[in-house]
């Protein structure tokens, strides 16, 4: 019976360690789970090492080496029995077919119960990859770069550099929970001078992405009850941050000027939020930007009723018609605003590099959070974005995507236009990474992602943007990533978009 267990879970060969510590792996499991009862008998080593056709020396190593651990005890002139002084287990459910030991499905211990609207999914197309659909030929994503023309061979080498080099060991052990002293050095010259701030290291946190960034954030400054104002389309991740920390969420209309400060005025006025999330470079998912006049008001606003700002400028780099609006922060004097950022889509998503910008009373203690979850970042992927930030790699980078990035603007505004026109309407915009495009009144988003996925292309079902059912929406939207796909790839794109929409040709 036990030969027969161990000749079904036991293959030779499964993973790199030593045949003798495979099978005594195998052993201690079916003592743990109660299929070998303490004081049994265990085969003769000959008689196992036949069975499972091993050399018989690797079977006395395996007895050997669980005698010295405990696992069983030898009885001159016996054999090897599995030790009394273990505690019996009841035995675990088997299966009956491969004999294997079956692993519970759910968690014997409670969770902490969160709102049922947080959940892990993160792409808003994860449930249309149905059985028999195809792998797509072509992602039309919600406004990532493109890593092909990303700088990576320049990060790689000044990785390899560090990692070699005499500091090579400094960076590989622990290092500051605020993020490498020279990225932050780096970082704050290339946001003074980019973006109009006044700060120094000592007012950045590095974090791992503009979510863990907004993370922090919550932590610090939400309790249980809080309102948090957030805009209405808005981005889903950050509002289910929010309301992981029991936050109650008010949503604030969005127009083409941005967020409508003349609402939140209002509701000011009879309860103060204890915080308002807003996007004001480039709206996701609209792309609109927030007003100057806007920005006025609300900082008067924060000001006047002391609230604090989250500010996300996720995609500042990139905007094409004229000199972009700086932020907000760099208006601030007062304190209120907490200004969060990333290279994730000024290079890769993959490159896992963001920021805090807030006082430095702020900034320590999101990092004694920050050392609680994560510790610190990885610190040769650091030195070397200093490098690149401190040789004008990542500038020239942004030169040269940023061409690259407006000629696939057109190109797809062109594309839409000519061959979508009957289907959706938008207004191009001035800059971000993506394009908002309402389908017409009788088009299902969530139909025509269905027919594109049969076809080979990915598309948002447009269900990831709203978040108030009672939200009036004439019309599905959906954002549109232009600048990962280039123009060829981008037609072939829409030519599929196109065929997917083809039950809704004609129709008004």
């Amino acid at each position: 019976m036990i030969e027969k267990f161990l000749e079904l879970s036991f293959k030779k060969g499964d993973d790199y360690s030593p045949l003798y510590r495979q099978l005594e792996s195998e052993i201690v499991q079916l003592i743990c789970h109660g299929i070998l009862k303490p004081g049994q008998a265990l085969p003769p080593s000959r008689e196992l090492a036949l069975s499972l056709q091993l050399n018989r020396k690797t079977v006395v190593a395996t007895y050997e080496e669980l005698n010295a651990q405990g696992w069983v005890e030898t009885r001159e002139r016996s054999g090897v029995y599995v030790s009394s002084r273990l505690p019996d287990t009841s035995t675990r459910t088997i299966n009956q077919h491969s004999k294997k030991i079956l692993r519970s499905r759910h968690p014997a211990y409670p969770l902490i119960n969160r709102p049922s609207d947080i959940t892990t999914k993160t792409d808003p197309n994860t449930e249309l990859n149905l059985p028999g659909m195809p792998a797509p030929l072509y992602k039309i994503d919600d406004g990532f770069p493109d890593p092909r023309i990303a700088p990576i061979e320049e990060l790689v080498r000044e990785y390899r550099r560090f990692g070699k080099g005499r500091l090579g060991n400094q960076f590989l052990m622990y290092g500051p929970e605020y993020g490498s002293y020279r990225l932050r050095v780096e970082l704050a010259n290339f946001l003074n001078k980019t973006r109009g701030l006044q700060i120094t290291e000592k007012e950045i946190l590095i974090t791992k992405g503009t979510q863990m960034a907004i993370y922090l954030t919550t932590q610090l400054l939400i309790r249980p009850g809080d309102s948090v104002f957030v805009p209405e389309p808005g981005y889903r991740d950050a509002n289910q941050t929010f309301k992981l920390a029991g936050a109650n969420l008010t949503f604030i209309p969005v127009d083409e000027d941005g967020m409508d400060v003349d609402t939140i005025e209002q509701l000011c006025k009879r309860a103060v939020p204890r915080m308002i999330y807003i996007i004001p470079h480039h709206h996701r998912p609209t792309t609109v930007t927030l007003s100057a006049e806007r920005r006025m008001r609300l900082m008067n606003l924060a000001h006047e009723y002391g609230f604090a700002l989250l500010e996300d400028d996720y995609d500042f780099d990139y905007h094409f018609s004229s000199n972009p609006l700086l932020p907000l922060a760099s208006l601030d004097t007062g304190g209120h605003i907490i200004y969060v950022g990333s290279f994730c889509k000024s290079i890769a998503p993959g490159i896992r590099i963001g920021f805090i910008v807030a006082p430095e009373v702020v900034i320590n203690e999101a990092a004694a959070i920050r050392k609680l979850i994560d510790r610190q970042g990885e610190q040769l992927l650091e030195e070397a974005t200093a490098e690149l930030l401190s040789t004008g790699d990542i500038s020239r980078h942004l030169k040269k995507s940023h061409k690259v990035y407006q000629e696939r603007l057109e190109n797809t505004c062109r594309l839409l236009r000519e061959q979508l026109g009957e289907y959706l309407t938008f207004t191009q915009p001035n800059g971000g990474l993506a394009i908002w495009a309402a389908y017409r009144k009788d088009i299902s988003g969530r139909a025509v992602a269905l027919n594109a996925g049969k076809l080979g292309l990915k598309i948002s079902d447009g269900s990831n943007y709203f978040f108030q059912p009672d939200t009036y929406r004439p019309n599905d939207f959906i954002r549109i990533g232009y600048c990962s796909l280039d123009e060829k790839e981008m037609a072939d794109a829409i030519d599929i978009w196109k065929k997917a929409l083809t039950p809704f040709a004609g129709k008004q």
